[in-house]
């Protein structure tokens, strides 16, 4: 499939920039797959108004796939995404599926998500890892002749690989690819897929997003200026791909719609500024910064299980739960900052999503 086959609304939702969960995993106490509320968690982000939800993504739990369940869950969320009528209405909804594992396997994973009906692949290169250059660009390259792609710059604390400028314009020169999720948590490394975009003359064409969960808002406001030949070009991280927003998802799309009101409008919105702190003090303790990312994705689990989503925090890996002292974090953040967590939107809406 290539790009030009996305439905033209959905790619005009992806360009705009969306809100796209990461989806997580609901499980039950045997580590099974709860299929009520793995609904109910697609049903919460389209309420919430996501622009679409990314499956079987690092937040999904890469483990999905020896747990035979990267078809099963990739078909519970797309399932949803078509018959479910959100608060206000049906919209157009664009459905990432995440692509991992060499090539075979990435083929076989996006012909998967293709017939389900997914319109791009979220690709993951830690499987990768010790490849050159050009073995991840030839890889990257079958990978996008099955769809369209967006690439991941996933952090090295979590298996992701350092990726360089001239590798992104490589990537970036590749036709099938529709954007990419910039997620190093490295300043650094962030400016280098922006400057291979920009070398590549692709900017408007890739959209970009951030999964920098420890610095959501600033990625959102900053206008990005490069050169190419001389001349300035500035380009902006449009929406976000992140774990951080599979909880707390109504205010992150609120938060999405207050920096491209502060990105076209003069001046600088300090209030908005400030919310970049706030954001980061909250992640902190849900990506379980103090302990390098171990209870990132129980972090989340936490967070839904007390607004009644989730049962309980389970892994598919019994090695992967909340930190010491993870859980009381949470519990700071959560009363810091009432205006970032969506508690009551939740409640009001959670019998809907359960039924």
């Amino acid at each position: 499939m290539h790009r030009t086959a996305i439905p033209a609304d959905v790619l005009d939702v992806l360009r705009r920039g969306a809100v796209i969960p990461a989806h997580p995993l609901a499980l039950n106490a045997a580590r099974q797959l709860d299929r009520s509320r793995q609904r109910a968690l697609t049903r919460y982000y389209l309420d919430a108004g996501s622009g679409g939800v990314a499956v079987g993504v690092h937040t999904t739990q890469f483990a999905i796939r020896d747990a035979g369940l990267y078809q099963p869950v990739l078909e519970l969320a797309m399932n949803e995404a078509r018959d479910w009528v959100p608060l206000g209405g049906r919209r157009p909804l664009c459905m990432i599926a995440g692509l991992a594992g060499r090539t075979p396997q990435a083929q076989r994973e996006a012909q998967i998500a293709l017939g389900l009906g997914y319109h791009a692949g979220l690709l993951s290169l830690a499987a990768l890892k010790g490849a050159d250059e050009d073995a991840l660009i030839a890889h990257c390259e079958a990978v996008a002749a099955v769809m369209p792609l967006v690439g991941f710059y996933l952090q090295p604390a979590v298996g992701g690989l350092h990726l360089p400028a001239r590798f992104w314009r490589r990537f970036a020169a590749l036709d099938n690819v529709i954007a990419i999720k910039l997620a190093p948590f490295n300043r650094y490394r962030t400016l280098d897929v922006i400057r291979g975009v920009v070398e590549a003359g692709a900017e408007n064409r890739i959209t970009l997003y951030t999964g920098n969960d420890d610095h959501i808002v600033l990625d959102l406001v900053t206008p990005f200026v490069t050169r190419r030949n001389g001349v300035e070009i500035t380009v902006r991280i449009r929406g976000g791909l992140l774990g951080h927003w599979s909880v707390w998802t109504r205010r992150a799309v609120e938060l999405l719609a207050r920096a491209h009101a502060a990105s076209a409008a003069p001046g600088i919105d300090a209030a908005l500024l400030a919310l970049d702190s706030q954001v980061t003090d909250c992640n902190s303790a849900l990506f379980d910064v103090a302990h390098d990312f171990h209870g990132c994705i129980a972090g989340c689990h936490e967070v839904l299980r007390r607004q009644g989503l989730l049962e309980g925090t389970w892994c598919l890996d019994p090695a992967e739960g909340l930190s010491p002292g993870q859980a009381e974090e949470i519990t700071r953040v959560h009363d810091a900052w009432p205006a970032l967590h969506d508690d009551d939107f939740v409640r009001q809406h959670l019998q809907r999503w359960l039924a």
